[in-house]
């Protein structure tokens, strides 16, 4: 029904996360449309730029145009805590609160076998290696609450152990304005399991 190489436009949009097949074709028309000539082709330019020139920090794998990110390089930041996360949307998200001062370490995953992704991929021994060195003093798994997410935390905390760092997870449960009656189970289970003392 389609050119080749609107066909091919559309296929290249379903495959983004969260794009179906019918928001990949109204995109599509949408970029193709007359009115949308101009921002595809700012779109085509700066999909080209980032893909030329993005890479990942040295030092913590966020995404970043020279060798240490704008977070590395910060020297107002706490250099002897490290928030490790799953992805660069981790980092975003956590910096939205303004709670957090320290490091990040991005893992660009979750440990699964059956995916290729060993703790190579993930940089885990990049992190190993910078806690063994003494470069930081705790090390806050914020990993997500999946199987994937506590089998990844765990096996990080199991070889941090031995060092001189100490080891934390953050806490998972009841958010803030939610009621009971809608969690799920394990939600409302975490949330039991890590209660905290009434202040």
């Amino acid at each position: 029904m389609f050119s080749p190489a609107t066909q091919k436009l559309i296929d290249a949009l379903r495959a983004l996360p969260g794009v179906g097949p019918k928001s990949a074709q109204r995109l599509a028309f949408h970029l193709l449309h007359t009115s949308g000539k101009e921002t595809g082709s700012a779109l085509a330019q700066a999909l080209g730029a980032a893909l030329s020139h993005v890479s990942l920090c040295t030092t913590c794998r966020f995404y970043t145009e020279t060798p240490q990110c704008p977070l590395c390089l910060d020297t107002r930041r706490d250099i002897h805590t490290i928030c490790v996360v799953e992805t660069p949307a981790d980092v975003a998200a956590l910096e939205q609160t303004h709670s957090f001062r320290g490091r990040y370490f991005v893992l660009h995953g979750h440990l699964s076998p059956l995916d290729g992704l060993g703790p190579e991929v993930l940089g885990i021994p990049l992190l190993l290696t910078r806690a063994a060195e003494g470069e930081f003093q705790e090390v806050i798994l914020a990993t997500n609450p999946t199987a994937e997410g506590k089998a990844t935390a765990h096996y990080i905390a199991s070889h941090l152990e031995p060092l001189a760092v100490r080891c934390s997870r953050i806490a998972h449960g009841v958010p803030v304005g939610g009621e009971l009656e809608y969690l799920d189970a394990m939600t409302l289970g975490l949330a039991l399991s890590a209660r905290v003392p009434v202040q």
